[in-house]
């Protein structure tokens, strides 16, 4: 089944989330709606054991929320090579230490040869700015890096061309 996803917390946390009143994550909320109703079934969809443990974090009814949206999706071991790339990560300034859970999304991805890594996190996974090293240290530890992109990114790019 064509490319592979995994998807980082935001992304099931904007899917199971209430309506926000806030137009900017209400329009965020819509297209992963759009993209888990629409999209999904063009890839394999994976998360791991950190999106797990975030989506049962917090308050309880939302929790459950979330998890029912991963219900169906396999997680990926968080691996020792995950969790030393995630490191360097940080150690090379690509992310801050703050950012260590960040950290280990991309590198559980880019162990598992992930194509691309789902997030509506832009401040430290979908990061143009970021990107370039992230993508460097990957490919400096012997990993493909993941294409880091948001749900708008990842909208038609498996239909025909009109």
């Amino acid at each position: 089944m064509g490319n592979v996803v995994y998807v980082e917390t935001s992304v099931i946390s904007y899917l199971a989330a209430r309506p926000s009143r806030d137009i900017i994550i209400a329009g965020h909320q819509q297209t992963t709606q759009d993209w888990w109703a629409s999209e999904r079934t063009n890839f394999s969809v994976y998360a791991s054991p950190l999106v797990f443990r975030e989506a049962s974090a917090g308050d309880p009814a939302a929790a459950i929320a979330r998890l029912q949206c991963l219900r169906d999706i396999p997680l990926l071991a968080i691996t020792p090579e995950a969790e030393q790339l995630a490191e360097t990560l940080i150690q090379r300034a690509a992310l801050p230490p703050k950012a260590a859970a960040d950290g280990l999304h991309i590198a559980t991805a880019a162990f598992h040869r992930v194509d691309f890594l789902l997030t509506w996190n832009c401040a430290h996974i979908a990061n143009a700015i970021k990107r370039p090293l992230i993508e460097q240290i990957c490919r400096e530890c012997g990993f493909a890096p993941p294409v880091l992109c948001t749900p708008d990114e990842l909208i038609g790019g498996n239909r025909d061309v009109e």
